[in-house]
């Protein structure tokens, strides 16, 4: 079961039609990367990247893809995702939001 962060559910929108690739690596880390339309017509993507046990390595979202059809942004988006997973792209250090008191 994946652990979604707030990336996640800030594009999460289950009025869109969406695409989608999951993929499991051998070390058990999993891909979620999806793509879909907005409602104004631009390509938006999520990709995830999730550890063995669920919990998110990490989620970007992409509020737009300009010129980007939906299928060319998601081979973009599980290429990117494979080459974080597996070293080949550093992860980005975690952006860690502070609630105020």
């Amino acid at each position: 079961m994946r652990v979604r962060e707030e990336t996640y559910w800030q594009w999460a929108d289950t009025q869109l039609h969406s695409r989608c690739h999951d993929e499991a690596l051998s070390d058990g880390t999993t891909l979620d990367v999806q793509v879909r339309l907005s409602r104004l017509g631009a390509t938006q993507l999520f990709l995830g990247l999730y550890g063995q046990d669920g919990r998110a390595l990490l989620e970007e979202y992409y509020p737009a893809r300009p010129g980007e059809t939906m299928t060319r942004a998601l081979v973009w988006g599980v290429d990117r995702a494979r080459a974080l997973a597996t070293g080949a792209l550093a992860l980005p250090p975690r952006q860690r939001q502070r609630r105020q008191a």
